[in-house]
Formats: C-alpha cells, structure tokens, sequence
C-alpha cells in the first residue's frame, strides 16, 4: 500500500501487506486505486482536509518490483504560504491566517525493490530500494515543492510459519529544497506484521514515521491498521485502513478504501 507521499501520510507503507500476497502468489502486474482522506492540523494553525487518490501500477518479475503511483490531490484550509508534499505538510514558512483550497496532480512516484537476499529460516529477506518523487503537483497552489525528491533504503520481510508475516524499513530521503523554505534530507521508517486469518482475510498493523523536513518542527508518526480481503489467491481484492496521527506533524485520523486487479 504504502507511506500520503510514500509514507504519502501512510499510504505507500501500509502496502507492507504486499509482503503477504508476495508470500501467496507472483503476480505479474498490478492496477490498483486507493482513494484516503486525513484531516488535521499537521503543525499549523488551521484544520487541513486532504484528499488523495493513488492510483498504482506495478510489475513483479522474480526478485524485481517496480511501481508506480499516480496521486490526485485536494485540499481545504492549507494556509497561505504553507507547502505540501506527497500530502503532507512540509513548509510553513508565512505565518498567514489566510487559507484556500486547491486540487490537482500529485507528486508521481517511482520505486523499484529488488530481494538481494530471500527469507531463510530465521534470516529476513533482504530487500533495498529506491523511490523517485517527481515534483509534478502545483507549487504555486502549495500542492507540492515543484522539485524532486530522492530516496534510498533498505526493508527486512520476514516470515514466521504460514500466517505472520514481520516487516520493517529504513530510508534516507534526499530532498528537493526550493528557494527561501530550508528544507532538510530526513530519515524515514516503518515497522510492523501482517497476519494471515485465512487465505482471503488479512489483518497488518504497523508503525510509520519520519523526521520533518523542516526544522524546528514534529515529524509525521502514525499508527496505520489495515484489512485487505483477497478475491483471488493472486491478490486481486479490497483494500481498507484507518491511520491515527501520533504528532503534530501527523493528520488527527486518515481512512481509506480502495482495490487492486491482479494478472
């Protein structure tokens, strides 16, 4: 699924439950449309309403996943001057009390993951990655930065029996700083399990979080729990989560509902 902003408020990180329909089948490609809401403050003085759509194409070949994510975005109450990106706010450089509303194009993101090392007894899978956001949301309507950003990491997966399936993930984001906001590189993580009810039903909580790229404010920290109910053993099926921000720099709550068509 997921982090919006890959944490992408918690959307892209949520998606750790891909370990488990890895676990299940190889599919080939997958489309998918995941549309969430957030609401909160996120570390300004205003009551931000954010709507973002993630629609998601991936091919998996062997050890090799690509995907890539084309958001939708609509915002109420984001304050003049304040800066988006991937749904989040990260700049809040004008103290204005005046706020608008915009929509459009999100940032497109890029990641390919490639299993260097596959699960072995108690040994994870090792998995390094690297996503690409490419500033293509509005900044002159605060949607985004209008710059790239870049990303390196690294997830364990790990399996336990038939039903728990570990996960955790690390990264450093190289960020795209435009003039006059002092934007910083950040460190991004998430940690948490999906479980197996059965082979149609599975329930994964997790974690996520990251620093702020901004100085001298709180990073995002959320706790996600999500249900995806599989039509198919491929993994064509549902998608539902809830997120509940932990700080400042996180939505109050986020929900989403959404599905994905597996050949």
């Amino acid at each position: 699924m997921t982090n919006i902003g890959i944490r992408a408020l918690g959307l892209v990180a949520v998606f750790g439950i891909s370990t488990v329909a890895a676990a299940e089948a190889a599919p080939q490609f997958t489309i998918g449309d995941l549309p969430s809401f957030y609401q909160g403050s996120f570390g300004t003085g205003s009551t931000l309403n954010i709507f973002y759509n993630a629609t998601y194409l991936q091919y998996q070949q062997d050890r090799l996943r690509l995907k890539l994510t084309l958001p939708e975005l609509s915002v109420s109450g984001l304050p003049n001057g304040a800066v988006l990106s991937g749904g989040n706010v990260i700049s809040r450089k004008s103290a204005a009390t005046q706020t608008h509303s915009a929509s459009g194009i999100g940032d497109i993101w890029l990641a390919a993951h490639y299993t260097a090392l596959p699960a072995q007894g108690l040994m994870p899978a090792i998995v390094p990655f690297a996503k690409v956001k490419f500033g293509t949301a509005s900044a002159s309507q605060g949607l985004g930065t209008g710059k790239n950003d870049y990303e390196l990491g690294l997830g364990l997966d790990e399996t336990i029996g038939t039903r728990i399936f570990p996960f955790a993930h690390i990264a450093y984001r190289f960020v795209g700083n435009p003039p006059g906001d002092n934007l910083r590189n950040i460190w991004t993580y998430d940690l948490g399990s999906s479980f197996a009810l059965d082979h149609r039903n599975i329930l994964t909580g997790m974690f996520s979080g990251a620093q702020s790229e901004q100085p001298g404010y709180s990073g995002p920290a959320d706790l996600i729990v999500a249900w995806n109910y599989n039509i198919t053993s491929a993994g064509t099926g549902l998608q539902l989560f809830v997120d509940k921000g932990l700080s400042n720099g996180s939505p109050d709550y986020g929900v989403g509902l959404g599905g994905q068509v597996v050949f």
